[in-house]
Parts: structure tokens; sequence; C-alpha cells
């Protein structure tokens, strides 16, 4: 399974920060993989794999944001009924905490993408 660098970045909970994010990547020619963004009160955090990490990074630290960089899984499974309870079981079998999940698809698609943090990324990397 993929192992693919997941940065993290705070950020205001207002109209126009994804937006402001969003765009400092494209401006840098950076692809967004997988996103979840999530508010607490006055605080937003958006999770993000891209297709160059660095180059992320460097665009948004010279914006201002600070970036946490984790190393996640990017999973592709059939978007089926019971395709990621079968998944979560397997690596609950390991002992493997699942952190963070965030998934997506496109109605009608064959497959689902998931971003997994877990406890224990190299056994977790192993489970099919």
């Amino acid at each position: 399974m993929p192992k693919v660098k997941q940065l993290t970045i705070s950020c205001d909970n207002c109209p126009g920060s994804l937006a402001r994010v969003a765009s400092i990547l494209a401006e840098a020619k950076v692809n967004i993989l997988a996103l979840n963004a999530t508010a607490a009160g006055a605080m937003g955090y958006i999770q993000f794999v891209v297709d160059n990490g660095a180059k992320a990074k460097k665009a948004l630290e010279h914006e201002g944001y600070s970036c946490f960089e984790e190393i996640v899984l990017h999973i592709t499974l059939p978007n089926v009924p019971g395709a990621l309870a079968r998944f979560a079981k397997k690596m609950a079998a390991k002992n493997i905490n699942i952190g963070a999940c965030y998934q997506t698809t496109v109605k009608g698609s064959r497959n689902a993408t998931v971003v997994l943090a877990v406890s224990n990324l190299e056994s977790a990397a192993l489970i099919r």
C-alpha cells in the first residue's frame, strides 16, 4: 500500500480560508490528491495529500502557514458496501489504531480512495 506524506495546516475558520490555501497550491502547480478540512471554533484545520509535498510545504510556508508532516497510507478500496469495514477489521486484528481517516469516491465509481493515519505504518502497509 502506498505510503505518502500528508500535510496539515491550521487556518482561520472564516469564509475564504480554503480558497486561499487552494490558490497557493494552484499557483505553485501542486495538485491536491486528497483533502480533509475541519473546524473547531475560530480555528480551521486542513489535511491534504498532494503530488509534490516539498513544493506544497515551501509555498505554504512562504505565505505564513506552518505545516505538520506525517506519513500516512493512501489506498484504494472497492466502492462497495462493507469494504472499509473489512479493511478496518483487519487493522484492528493486528492491533493497529486508526487515528484519522478520510475517504472519497464518485457515485458509480468502482473504487474509493482512503487516507489513513495509523499507529503502526509498516504493519498497516502490509494488510491487503
